[in-house]
């Protein structure tokens, strides 16, 4: 449950905060809160493996979408930009976890959140922002993976990890 709320919560700010400060709060979101969702999304693939992975994990992209979409309506866009954003590349995050397999959860953590970060990066400011920039989207992807080699980290401690 602790990973479904840093993911629900971490989501729900960043959008919140593009709706209000625009563009310029994605690269700092992008590195505090985009990363940790695509990190807990590792974990909770973990824990969710065989469980009804992918209708949970549509159920918490879409759930964060709603929210924020609740709490202030002038975040539709984005709302609807981060929905978009977040299927595509949490599609391409559980296949490359996947496909790491057997490797160390950090190797699968970053190396997921490598492939992932680029498709959001690309995705998101297409839709959320009248004006493309590739400068954004480099920012974003390259915020996205420091924030997740941090966030796998902090994650991935023997002690915190038992907590979570």
């Amino acid at each position: 449950m602790i990973y479904i709320a840093l993911y629900l919560v971490a989501i729900v700010a960043a959008n919140q905060s593009v709706t209000v400060f625009g563009a310029s709060a994605a690269i700092i979101n992008a590195f505090l809160l985009i990363s940790l969702d695509l990190t807990s999304r590792d974990a909770l693939h973990d824990q969710w493996r065989g469980r009804w992975l992918w209708p949970k994990m549509l159920a918490l992209i879409a759930g964060g979408s709603v929210l924020s979409y609740a709490l202030n309506a002038a975040a539709g866009r984005i709302a609807l930009a981060s929905f978009v954003a977040f299927l595509s590349a949490g599609l391409i995050d559980a296949l490359t976890y996947a496909m790491l397999g057997e490797r160390s959860r950090l190797v699968r953590m970053n190396g997921s959140n490598l492939f992932s970060a680029a498709v959001d990066s690309v995705v998101f400011p297409l839709i959320a922002f009248p004006v493309f920039s590739w400068w954004i989207v480099l920012g974003l992807f390259g915020a996205k993976v420091l924030g997740g080699v941090a966030w796998s980290l902090v994650l991935s401690r023997p002690r915190l990890e038992r907590a979570l």
